[in-house]
């Protein structure tokens, strides 16, 4: 009888009730239980009448075990059976149980015995072994685990032994070569430290001691330590250390299960003083859940004990407790109303200098409760389009604008001209030191002029001035002016006065001019003096127009240039004296070369065009005001990205004035030229030049603080007071002062990355020139620009009294942003180009060419696509595309290319019609080509018409044509024509040039651009730089530190690029400023195609994208028919001999072990690479439709692996049945009884990933509907695991150009390879290739080798491709020949009899120049000699030796040796 207590623990543990009356449990009972309480271990010892069947042991087994530990309790049991008896099978089905517990479950007794067959001989278990594991150890250390398993399982004592099989050893020996028996157990012995390693770590479970009834209380004092606990900084730890609490964001997570079941927290979290790895671990599902709090992005306290890890070597915390803490985030704490609008800010558009995107950059705002902001970046727009989205979703108003780069289109050389004879005038050049930069803050320390006349010097000025004060070192080292120089000078308004008197009726000269005239006017202002009236010239600028050529125009390279000796640059009598020489020589220049004598004619005549290129630039901040002002500032980029860029996009200032309707304009930072004046020249000077703005920008003074740095600034002080002068510009003329923010990252913890990313531009970029001389050289620090609220704003501006700074941060900006309307940036339709009678010739040709197949009248079903294809195509106004698609198509085909198409294209029975596409999308079916005669198959039965069996025209006894792939048009419009149809066109790669002038041609040039492209940093680029910043500013951070910079300064706009093959077309009824302004790839002024400024995928809803692209397989079918003559739409898609290529290798006259394959597959397009022909030997498809499968399923992401693969293996889907390309979804729930609508929504849904993103009751209609129509559960399973599809028309396109390849390598093997190396082959080594079989297998083994060690190279993985091909060909009886001087082509494979000869090309290192001279130079007369060789073809002494190596000389000596005796004879 079973006993009540072992009843109430089966029902405890739930043990199913057939296995509770099974006979085995008759009798059974628990002998004893024993309890560890402590260790929580329980042990249960069982009796039974017998040993259990073996599904009820391993069913008991799981139970208890899994029940207990859900309580935390380990439970083991042991069993005594009363009467021991068994069988054989039971006794393998428990051996095999053995090691599935510990210890029997160790790695290498596993792996060794686990598998063996045993048998009981009537004393003892015998096992079959063979006889390198019957050794001493597994008997000492193994065995006896067995036996007390085995009494665990109710055997009672059972003794083992090993028997060795002499013929198994032998079968088991030869397979383990020697080697790989070392093989087994060095893997045997990794895993086996492997799991040692990771126990290790697995933090030890803590043997708590006798629970004292305090248990809660002390639980709870350890939480209320971990709530009140110091919290250390992450860059204070650099040792292992015990309990230590961190806090900070999470910003990388990894999940890892072992193969116990625990799970492994592994994630980065950093604290902004540095980052730190962490590990926590769950022992089970359940405690995982517990721990989703750790997830990206998430602000975590956590503590643990620091360790080195193992593994990574890094420092890595063991988390013990974890909670999740409140981050508090900046706030903008003025009341509603009082808030400010940001006016400056960048985006990580900003070429290598800003990181928000603008995204990041509108939610903050809009998270501030700003009513607007403005984005500004650098000479560039690429925000506009998400800012415009971004802004509308968040309901607050952006203003889109610039900061541009304004340069003056003229620079004059001469100011004040007059009518003068320049060689009879007498000129004053002078040169003035000061101590600074600035008229204002800074002090005259000596003038000294030469008057000269005719080249001679005829008085000589020179004075110091005491500026009362000590010179600062920087003054001295700068000017080698000392304090003594100056201690005794005469006071400066003497000095003044009797410069005035000195250069009385005189032309004034000087270098850089305006600057040595300003600081004079400055201080002749200052003292109540005239300031200067009289004509100047600027030498600086009559340089650069002279000699345009020269790089650099400095005093210092001019006076190298022309001999002009210059002892002390910057002492003013030296610099005085060497501008006059120049003078002199640039007047005879001009006089001589060209023909300037008066100084009325110095700006007129030689002043260059283009001066605006040299010109410095100044920044400006330029606003879209509306709807006119948008298209302008469009207009703008453009022009300053074309026409008048050079270094950094330009825009002169009569160009701005030409397009300023409708913008507003700003005074921008200190780069600014009103921020210039004010700080050179003075309050008033300023107030001259502001006028030409709408309002003036003042940053807060930290913004300012690299001033300092370059001692154009004093102190904060002088800061305050530019600050102040800025203001008093704007009062004087009523213009709004606002106060901006110049933002170049959000989060003041964000400056680092910035920091990075600009450090990374290295030394010669401006930003990065180092201050200071030698060891203490270093950039100017970057100024804190995060963005800053309100409160924040109004601090840093508190200097100025609490009224005026409400002003400018607060009132003025808001009224400013009021100015602005709202703007349309991205439009909402899409505008397709015209082509005069476009609808009316599609429908023309449609007609035209289905009459001249299907006869007229036409079938029904022909007749009812086409009305239904021209409905929604004309209907919609695509007309134009296929037009221009036919014409692109047609012309290509005339240069004698095929084109093949991609994407969905296929799927429109019109574009089949007017010769777009080679794909047939009716149903399958026969057509005659003699009387037009046609039959359909609509019932799904056949996949496609090339499968179906040959067949006579029953009316005319014609061989029928057969086609038809069944593929509905709505993959390509959808079902209302509300899909933008995407038509790719795949042009042979040497047409691709053409064809994309071709369009240029159809539509015009001022209509199709290239689609532009913004290329970010990468993250490996990131980790690179940040790298580079550790190394060059003498950083030391850890590895999880690396990867946070690196995660933050990724994004960052590098870049701009074109896409391969996208043309976008703009409607001629409009121009592309409506769009996007345009610019050059990467600033390639000498590029042939302007692209579209705006990434394409911005603007793709509005405009039309034609794909060109290059392609090899037209390339390739040409190169065949070239070589064949036999016309590739010929070639039959059904030859038998071609589709063996794909269940054998027979057909190639070869077995799969002479070409290391098992199919045919080398070197087809699309069904060569290493993934598609393991999917063909697992599938061996023998019919078109199924090739088209393969083609979707190798294509998609998800469709195969883990999907279409399992269901085949399980025999629950064929090839046929599952899902491949995407129409097949809608086809077949069509064929279902699906409503068509309902059907394309799902196979959308799916083919996009999106089938589990959508909403539950969104899926659960689709189920429901798909059940109804008894839709099978597999089916609607897989749609759940696509994440992206292969159209069906894009795979037959595809499939269709592979088996004209496939025909030609099946039925003229030779012209297939010369295609193939000619076209296909990436790489090539010769001496392998031309030395015959052996040498090319050999070369096999040795990459692959090589690659199983992961050491090939990229060049060895394309080499081992090439040679896949070179073996195969070589097996079927043909010859790779030898490189030959005299008959190799330059470029082309030659076909000699069996024989392959290589071109000059394919030789490493020789390039095609080179092999196009050697062609042309041996036309000339032989080569006698190596060094003829070298000198006629051009080939250098390296590839001479190469090629000597290769035996292609023969015996060609050195050099031409002329005998002597020649001359006597």
């Amino acid at each position: 009888m079973m006993s009540e207590l072992f009843k109430k623990l089966m029902e405890q543990i739930e043990m199913p009730l057939e296995m509770r009356q099974s006979p085995a449990f008759s009798s059974a009972d628990i002998r004893e239980v024993k309890v560890h309480s402590v260790s929580r271990l329980w042990e249960f010892h069982f009796s039974f009448a017998e040993i259990l069947p073996i599904e009820i042991y391993r069913e008991l087994s799981y139970r208890l075990v899994q029940t207990f530990k859900q309580a935390d309790i380990k439970a083991t049991f042991d069993i005594q059976a009363e009467t021991v008896d068994f069988s054989q099978p039971l006794l393998q089905a428990y051996y095999e149980e053995a090691f599935e517990h510990a210890p029997c479950d160790s790695a290498s007794f596993k792996a060794s015995f686990s598998k063996l067959k045993v048998a009981y001989d009537g004393q003892k278990v015998v096992i079959e072994a063979p006889a390198f594991v019957n050794n001493g150890h597994f008997r000492k250390n193994h065995l006896p685990n067995l036996t007390r398993q085995f009494e665990a399982f109710g055997f009672g004592r059972v003794a083992f032994d090993i028997h060795s099989d002499e013929v198994m050893t032998q079968a088991l020996t030869e397979d383990f070569t020697s080697n790989r028996e070392a093989i087994v157990e060095k893997a045997v012995q990794d895993n086996r430290e492997a799991v040692k390693s990771l126990e290790a770590t697995i933090p030890p479970v803590e043997e708590a001691p006798k629970p004292a009834p305090d248990f809660r209380e002390r639980a709870k004092q350890r939480q209320a330590g971990f709530e009140k606990a110091e919290i250390t900084p992450m860059v204070e730890v650099t040792t292992e250390e015990n309990r230590i609490v961190f806090e900070g964001m999470v910003f990388d997570v990894e999940k890892k299960t072992t193969r116990t079941g625990r799970h492994i927290i592994n994630f980065k979290m950093t604290d902004y003083t540095s980052s730190f790895a962490l590990q926590k671990w769950a022992k089970d599902d359940d405690e995982l859940k517990k721990y989703d709090m750790i997830a990206k992005g998430a602000w975590l306290r956590v503590r643990g004990n620091v360790e080195n890890n193992r593994f990574t070597h890094a420092l890595t915390m063991n988390v013990q407790d974890v909670k999740e803490i409140v981050h508090h985030e900046r706030k903008d704490l003025m009341p509603e109303g009082q808030k400010r609008v940001e006016f400056h800010a960048h985006t990580n558009m900003s070429t290598m200098d800003a990181l928000p995107t603008v995204e990041e950059l509108i939610d903050t705002a809009a998270k501030w409760g700003h009513k607007a902001v403005a984005i500004t970046d650098h000479g560039n727009v690429q925000s506009f389009p998400h800012g415009y989205h971004r802004a509308r979703k968040n309901g607050i108003k952006a203003i889109f604008g610039l900061e541009a780069n304004i340069v003056e289109d003229k620079v004059p050389i001469a100011y004040n001209p007059a009518d003068l004879d320049l060689n009879e005038a007498t000129y004053v050049v002078f040169d003035v030191e000061t101590t600074g930069l600035s008229a204002v803050n800074n002090d005259l320390i000596q003038i000294a002029a030469s008057k000269m006349y005719k080249g001679n010097i005829v008085e000589q000025f020179d004075e110091f001035i005491n500026p009362g004060h000590h010179l600062s070192a920087f003054t001295t080292e700068l000017t080698g002016i000392t304090d003594n120089h100056v201690r005794n000078a005469k006071p400066i308004e003497q000095v003044l006065q009797m410069f005035q008197d000195f250069c009385k009726d005189t032309i004034l000269v000087a270098h850089n001019a305006t600057f040595d005239v300003g600081f004079m006017n400055a201080n002749y202002e200052r003292h109540g003096m005239p300031t200067i009236t009289q004509p100047v010239i600027d030498t600086l600028e009559f340089a650069r127009n002279l000699y345009p050529e020269y790089k650099r125009h400095g005093l210092g390279p001019l006076t190298k240039r022309f001999q002009v000796s210059l002892e002390h640059h910057h002492m003013a009598n030296y610099d005085a004296e060497a501008t006059g020489r120049l003078l002199f020589i640039f007047l005879k220049e001009a006089r001589e070369k060209h023909g300037l004598t008066n100084m009325m004619d110095l700006n007129t005549k030689l002043v260059a065009e283009d001066s605006y290129k040299k010109a410095r630039v100044k920044h400006a901040t330029i606003y879209v005001q509306n709807q006119t002002g948008l298209k302008n500032m469009f207009k703008l980029v453009s022009l300053s990205n074309v026409k008048y860029f050079k270094g950094v996009a330009r825009i002169p200032r009569t160009v701005l004035d030409a397009h300023r309707e409708g913008l507003l304009v700003g005074t921008a930072c200190s780069e600014g030229e009103v921020f210039d004046a004010v700080l050179s020249s003075g309050v008033d000077a300023a107030v001259k030049v502001a006028q030409y703005y709408d309002f003036i920008e003042v940053m807060p003074p930290a913004i300012y603080a690299p001033l300092l740095a370059h001692g154009t600034i004093k102190d904060e002080e002088g800061i305050h007071q530019v600050i102040r002068d800025l203001i008093e510009v704007g009062r004087r003329l009523k213009k709004p002062v606002l106060a901006t923010g110049n933002v170049h990252y959000i989060e003041p913890e964000d400056e680092i990355y910035r920091e990075i990313i600009v450090r990374s531009l290295g030394q010669g970029a401006m930003i990065n020139r180092p201050i200071g001389r030698g060891e203490d050289a270093k950039p100017a620090p970057l100024p804190k620009a995060h963005f800053r609220t309100t409160n924040e704003m109004l601090d840093e501006f508190a200097f100025l009294g609490e009224e005026l700074a409400y002003d400018i941060v607060i009132t003025n900006t808001n009224a400013f942003a009021d100015r602005f309307e709202e703007i349309e940036v991205v439009k909402k339709d899409l505008y397709t180009p015209f082509l005069d009678k476009a609808e009316e010739r599609v429908a023309e040709m449609t007609y035209q060419k289905a009459f001249e197949i299907y006869g007229n009248p036409l079938p029904d079903i022909i007749d009812l696509r086409i009305e239904k294809e021209l409905t929604s195509i004309l209907g919609n106004g695509f007309a134009v595309i296929y037009l221009a698609s036919q014409m692109l198509v047609i012309r290509s085909n005339e240069r004698g290319y095929l084109v093949g198409s991609r994407g969905s294209v296929g799927s429109s029975f019109v574009a089949t019609m007017i010769g777009i596409t080679e794909v047939n999308p009716m149903p399958p079916h026969y057509v005659c080509p003699n009387c037009q005669h046609s039959e359909f198959i609509t019932d799904g039965s056949v996949g496609s018409g090339y499968d179906l069996p040959d067949k006579d025209c029953p009316e005319c006894g014609t061989r029928y044509k057969k086609d038809g792939h069944d593929i509905p048009f709505e993959t390509f419009l959808g079902f209302d024509g509300d899909k933008v149809p995407d038509v790719d066109l795949n042009f042979s790669g040497d047409d691709q040039p053409s064809a994309h002038l071709d369009v240029r041609d159809i539509f015009g040039e001022q209509y199709a651009f290239r689609a532009g492209t913004v290329g970010t940093v990468a993250d490996r680029t990131a980790y690179g730089f940040v790298k580079g910043y550790e190394r060059d500013y003498g950083k030391f951070y850890p590895e999880a530190e690396v990867e946070r910079l690196a995660q933050g300064a990724a994004g960052v706009k590098r870049t701009t690029g074109q896409h391969p093959g996208g043309i976008v077309v703009i409607p001629n009824y409009m121009d592309v400023y409506d769009f996007t302004p345009v610019q050059y790839p990467a600033d390639d002024l000498s590029a042939e195609w302007q692209t579209t400024h705006f990434n394409f995928h911005d603007i793709d809803e509005n405009v039309l994208k034609l794909d060109i692209l290059g392609h090899d397989d037209p390339t390739m079918i040409r190169k065949l028919q070239d070589l064949s003559g036999i016309d590739p739409k010929d070639i039959p898609a059904d030859d038998p001999d071609v589709m063996a290529l794909f269940s054998g290798t027979e057909v190639l006259g070869v077995t799969p072990e002479q070409i290391g394959t098992p199919t045919g597959m080398l070197g087809i397009p699309e069904f060569g690479t290493n993934f598609v022909r393991g999917m063909v030997e697992e599938t061996h498809p023998t019919t078109f439709a199924e090739l088209l499968q393969l083609s979707g399923l190798s294509h998609g992401t998800d469709v195969w692996l883990g999907n279409a693969q399992d269901l085949i293996k399980e025999g629950i889907a064929t090839l046929k049945t599952v899902i491949g390309c995407r129409d097949d979804i809608m086809v077949y729930l069509m064929h279902a009884g699906l409503e068509p609508k309902m059907a394309f929504t799902i196979m959308e849904r799916v083919r996009k990933g999106m089938w589990l993103k959508i909403s539950d009751e969104e899926r659960n209609g689709y189920i429901t509907a798909m059940r109804d129509n008894h839709v099978p559960d597999w089916y609607i399973e897989s749609c759940g695991k696509i994440k992206y599809m292969f159209p069906k028309a894009h795979a037959a396109a595809y499939v269709l150009m592979a088996l004209r390849v496939a025909y030609f390598k099946v039925h003229y093997p030779l012209y297939y390879y010369c295609a193939y190396f000619s076209i296909r082959a990436k790489a090539f080594e010769l001496k392998t290739m031309s030395a015959g079989l052996d040498a090319v297998k050999e070369r096999m083994e040795d990459i692959a080798a090589k690659r199983k060690a992961n050491e090939a190279s990229n060049v060895e993985i394309d080499l081992y491709t090439t040679l896949e091909l070179v073996n195969e060909m070589l097996e079927r009886g043909y010859t790779f020949g030898q490189l030959d001087l005299y008959r190799s082509d330059a470029t082309e494979f030659i076909i000699d009899g069996n024989t392959l000869i290589p071109p000059f090309i394919a030789m490493d290192g020789l390039g095609e120049n080179v092999a196009k001279q050697i062609v042309k130079a041996r036309e000339e007369g032989e080569f006698l000699s190596k060094m003829e060789l070298r000198k006629r073809g051009g080939v250098s002494a390296t590839l001479v030796d190469k090629m000597d190596e290769m035996g292609i000389l023969g015996n060609m000596p050195e050099d031409n040796q002329l005998s002597l005796f020649d001359d006597f004879l």
